[in-house]
């Protein structure tokens, strides 16, 4: 596959074309105004030009034009290695992705809201390294740390309230699993968001969020919904909607839980936001990582199309080269003698 630097370049072959036809149709018109004369005085006229060299002159001189436009619009061939250093922090988001997430009290509902929000931030992220972990019941790593955002943006689009059918919201099983995603062994330059609604049925959030606090990681948390809260609707398959009950039947109303969540977020050494109809909500998470000491992630190779205008170049000089010591005249030739009459 080629690549050219400078693409509009090639719209001198334009001209070049047009030089070709001009060339072609007045040797054309030249053949006619011989073609009714003498051999043999066609053959003393022009005994001293030899018409094969200036035909392999004009075309060497139009090859080498042809070779120089080319050579320099810039072509890129093949791909060659090259070095790349990218500075930044490691940051894990756990979502949560239990039916409370469906509840409507953020438009359109919370998860939506907060797929946008971390859609935002990760449009903003230069160099960081970002990974994605679901939960609800239970918890799983949904992306593993890449700094391939368009690849985070796809998988974070993906994510709903059906991806685990073990329904609750474990929050010190998300934020355990979130903390495996680390890879690297040092403890600093990590950044922990865990993104829910606050509703924990298991408890030792807190204690475990001290505990990566005291090995150096920063955990932030941030409460989706509102302290009115919402019902949660059911949406079966037939489109229809039904709200959820308890065991009594009595419907359940999710309400944002910000005390335990801020309670998480000192614990981590980091900062509660909450993600509502605001817009915008995600600035002080960004503006927290954006103070953070950063390091060398990782120094990859990447690949890259290799300029390759050398070669063309240097075939254009030549032929452009030859064209122009290229003799037209015969060494050797016999002198006519006689004249016209």
């Amino acid at each position: 596959m080629i690549h050219f630097r400078f693409p509009f370049i090639l719209f001198l072959y334009i001209p070049l074309i047009l030089m070709w036809l001009t060339w072609t149709v007045r040797a054309r018109r030249t053949k006619a105004i011989f073609a009714k004369s003498d051999i043999a005085l066609e053959e003393n006229l022009f005994q001293r030009v030899d018409f094969s060299r200036i035909r392999w002159q004009k075309r060497l001189g139009v090859y080498g034009l042809i070779l120089l436009v080319f050579a320099a619009s810039g072509p890129q061939i093949g791909t060659r290695l090259a070095p790349v250093e990218r500075k930044g922090v490691d940051l894990v988001f756990a979502i949560d992705v239990s039916q409370s997430m469906d509840a409507e009290d953020v438009k359109p509902n919370r998860l939506e809201k907060a797929k946008f929000e971390i859609s935002q931030m990760i449009r903003k992220l230069k160099g960081d390294r970002v990974a994605l972990v679901v939960f609800a019941g239970s918890s799983h790593l949904y992306l593993p740390l890449t700094t391939d955002y368009e690849a985070a943006q796809l998988f974070l689009d993906g994510i709903d309230t059906k991806l685990i059918p073990t329904q609750g919201t474990d929050l010190s099983t998300a934020i355990q699993t979130g903390l495996s995603a680390f890879t690297e062994e040092s403890e600093h330059y990590k950044v922990f968001v865990l993104v829910t609604d606050g509703e924990d049925h298991e408890g030792a959030a807190i204690d475990l969020a001290e505990t990566a606090s005291n090995q150096g990681m920063i955990i932030h948390a941030v409460g989706v919904g509102t302290e009115t809260g919402s019902l949660i609707p059911i949406i079966e398959k037939d489109d229809s909607r039904e709200y959820k009950r308890d065991r009594q039947g009595i419907l359940v109303t999710s309400v944002l839980n910000e005390g335990l969540l801020r309670d998480i977020a000192r614990a981590g050494d980091g900062v509660f936001v909450r993600f509502d109809n605001r817009a915008a909500s995600h600035r002080e998470i960004m503006n927290a990582i954006d103070t953070m000491e950063k390091r060398t992630i990782q120094s990859h190779v990447y690949a890259e199309f290799e300029d390759r205008y050398q070669t063309f170049a240097f075939l254009s000089f030549l032929f452009l080269g030859v064209s122009m010591v290229l003799p037209t005249r015969k060494k050797e030739g016999s002198t006519w003698r006689g004249r016209i009459v």
